[in-house]
């Protein structure tokens, strides 16, 4: 970076020690332009403060309100003291109270007429409204230059309220901010002035003015505007040059052979692929025959067949001379992978053995849990070139396994896997292999552009041909207990049908007590404090409930379960039964989540369903009506009807489009966990815009992007937008986006 600016400066340098700390740990603000950008989450008007009459419970207010009326009064026989003054505003009174020590200064300072700002958490105690130990600020100090002072920075019609934490509130940040807004000179203006000027953007120091000290509701659009504009462009700038040097790299080419494996595999299905399925493979073809690495997302509709499409796309580079390697998440799918895969490709996966193809290779399996004999061959396999299709888990990316010529990674569900290890089995290759992504949860377009912004990206939306609808239903037990009762009877139902269901919970339930973590690691099972949603009791565990179950409203029936602790050889020998129909019902953690395919599964209960994500119920909902007969998916919640958690599993019951649960689940979790999740946990810088309501700005900022990278590569022309990149891309992040 060219010279250290204002903006660089420790924010202990102007604000003191003590607030400076306090501003680091709880709110992550270091330097004085962290700082610039913790924009006021919203503005009050000075004469429409919160009327003290529509105060909501349980919130951190700031209100402008008179002192009625101040009074000490003790208890514990004069031992304890506690002063409660009166609040009003002329629409409502509010109670004030202060214990202790505490009671000397508000006393002598909150005289009955004078006037304060008071900001603190709202509770009710005897039926009335109050504030316990508000901070406050008077507004007609003695000190006739002080209330001056005061005054003004209250009296300016439009009041910044931060985003605050209990140690600072929104007033003691106003006034850190006032003590650094002459900085906001010294911004570097990341925005080519063409680019600023044809779009007609205010300056960034005038627009960081007018977002902290607005004189009108228009400057706060102006500012926001440009803000925004800032944060999008420069991601995009970042995704942009990324997606550059990836075309730099070399690659080889793998063209689509005829009459090789995976002619004869096309040859041998029993359907007709999707229109869709046909249009996807084309584009990674083209892809796969082009001298630069491919690197493209895959996404698709629960049950749309990707795997179909990775399958295809790894045959043709087997034809080609090289290696394909599948990712996994967990060991459960890596298995249920190897064995779909080789189930589909018949005897043209058994190549060089007794009856196997002349055309086909090996599809090996690589895991951590693998004894050391079939590991020995399977690494063998590899380097030899003896197999064509490896598919493990990230025992793939240890040192010791070596290719003979790796051409293709394909990433099965991407979100669980770090930028670290994609580009770990990137480097196995004698040249950068071509990369596919799938992920099984449809993710919207704005988001794909800003997460994924370094993949191309294809889309299945189209179900393969007899697939069933799945009836979905919320099953509300505390309110409805007999609706449970019926549940278990739809399940005893499809049994006698002739079908199977499976039972899914959230937790384990063995003397570890932990919840199964995605991902199928450990994890501490968190539980909700009670006043986040009134509940006390752990998450419900497969253990227990298929206890209650054998015992109960499914007795006679087979109920086997399933968790992610189980050792592998049992696990693998009850899904084996369970897709023989040798089990009834599956009791199950998520470890059944993506990838399990029984088409003659075709109920699902999801116990404590309010405990799992939007997109986690719509993929685990994906594992019934996968054959012909109707599929039906009961989400058991105790979540009150008017609860966020319940209306998240009535916007599930009420659609099986994936792309618009996406959007509700964003809608409900903040940008910021989609982009930390998916950029390798780094903090998401993004204050300003919200990633699923500014599509225009973020498709217009990225169009901007991949013309200024492809005019000027290494932004020689442009050095300001170079020094905010490198201040945006601490180290952590580029080297997330400098990877590949």
């Amino acid at each position: 970076m060219e010279g250290v600016s204002s903006l660089d400066e420790p924010l202990k340098k102007l604000l003191g020690g003590a607030t400076a700390k306090v501003m680091a740990e709880h709110l992550d603000l270091h330097t004085v332009g962290d700082l610039l950008h913790h924009y006021p989450r919203r503005y009050e008007e000075r004469g429409k403060l919160t009327a003290l009459t529509d105060l909501p419970l349980d919130e951190h207010v700031t209100v402008v309100a008179q002192v009625a009326d101040a009074r000490i009064l003790t208890f514990n026989n004069g031992r304890g003291k506690r002063l409660e003054v009166t609040l009003t505003d002329g629409s409502g009174r509010l109670q004030l109270v202060f214990f202790g020590h505490g009671v000397h200064k508000p006393h002598k300072e909150l005289l009955p007429g004078r006037q304060a700002m008071f900001a603190g958490k709202v509770s009710v105690f005897n039926r009335k409204m109050q504030l316990a130990h508000p901070t406050y600020q008077l507004l007609d100090a003695s000190d006739a230059d002080e209330a001056s002072e005061a005054v003004d920075a209250f009296a300016g019609r439009l009041l910044p309220i931060y985003p605050a934490c209990k140690q600072l509130d929104s007033w003691r940040i106003a006034k850190a901010v006032d003590a650094v807004l002459p900085s906001a000179r010294d911004a570097v203006d990341p925005l080519p002035a063409s680019l600023r000027e044809g779009r007609g953007f205010t300056p960034l120091p005038e627009a960081l003015l007018k977002v902290h000290r607005p004189q009108t509701r228009a400057d706060i659009e102006d500012a926001k505007a440009r803000l925004k504009w800032d944060e999008a462009f420069v991601l995009q700038v970042a995704l942009a040059r990324r997606r550059y040097a990836d075309t730099q790299l070399p690659a080889a080419a793998r063209r689509r052979v005829a009459d090789g494996l995976l002619d004869a595999f096309d040859a041998k299905l029993p359907f007709t692929l999707t229109e869709g399925q046909e249009k996807v493979s084309k584009e990674i073809f083209d892809d796969l025959a082009t001298e630069h690495p491919m690197h493209r997302l895959l996404q698709g509709e629960v049950g749309s067949g990707k795997t179909m499409v990775a399958l295809r796309a790894m045959l043709a580079v087997v034809d080609a001379g090289g290696q394909a390697a599948m990712l996994a998440p967990t060991e459960v799918l890596a298995q249920q992978h190897h064995r779909s895969i080789t189930e589909m490709m018949g005897e043209l996966a058994e190549g060089g053995m007794l009856g196997g193809s002349d055309r086909g290779t090996k599809v090996v399996l690589l895991t951590g849990s693998m004894g050391a004999a079939a590991r020995r061959q399977a690494l063998l396999d590899l380097v030899t070139g003896e197999a064509g299709i490896v598919i493990g888990t990230h025992a793939l990316i240890e040192d010791k396994v070596r290719f003979h010529d790796l051409g293709l990674v394909v990433v099965d569900e991407q979100h669980r896997f770090g930028v670290e290890q994609r580009d770990a089995l990137r480097s196995k290759g004698k040249q950068p292999p071509h990369l596919l992504v799938m992920t099984a949860t449809p993710i919207p377009r704005t988001v794909a552009m800003t997460v994924f912004g370094d993949l191309e990206t294809s889309v299945l939306d189209q179900l393969p041909a007899g697939r069933s609808p799945i009836a979905s239903h919320v099953v509300p037990a505390t309110d409805k207990p007999h609706f449970l009762a019926r549940a278990w009877e739809r399940v005893a139902e499809e049994v006698e049908n002739g079908h199977q269901a499976y039972v899914v919970c959230p937790r384990i339930g063995d003397d570890a007590e932990e919840a199964e973590g995605r991902g199928g690691k450990k994890a501490k099972a968190k539980k909700a404090a009670p006043e986040e949603d009134g509940e006390k009791r752990p998450p419900l565990a497969v253990l227990e409930i298929a206890d209650q179950l054998r015992g109960g409203a499914l007795s006679g029936l087979s109920v086997e379960v399933l968790h992610g602790r189980m050792h592998p050889d049992e696990k693998d020998d009850v899904m084996r039964r369970f897709a023989a129909g040798d089990v009834d019902v599956l009791v199950a953690t998520t470890v059944i989540e993506v990838g399990v395919n029984v088409p003659n599964a075709t109920a699902m209960v999801i116990m404590d369903a309010d405990r799992f994500g939007v997109s986690q119920l719509h993929q685990l909902r994906g594992r019934v009506g996968r054959g012909s007969a109707p599929g039906l998916c009961l989400l058991v919640s105790e979540a009150h009807e008017a609860s966020p958690a319940r209306a998240r599993l009535s916007a599930v019951a009420a659609t099986l489009d994936g792309f618009e649960l996406s959007r509700i689940d964003l809608e409900q979790r903040r940008e910021g966990d989609v982009l930390g999740q998916a950029q390798s946990g780094v903090r998401s810088s993004l204050r300003m815009l919200t990633v699923i309501d500014d599509e225009e700005v973020i498709a217009a900022a990225r169009e901007e992007a991949v013309a200024i990278v492809a005019a000027d590569p290494e932004l020689e022309r442009l050095p300001e937008l170079r020094t905010v990149l490198a201040a945006l891309l601490d180290k952590e992040r580029e080297e997330y986006l400098d990877k590949g």
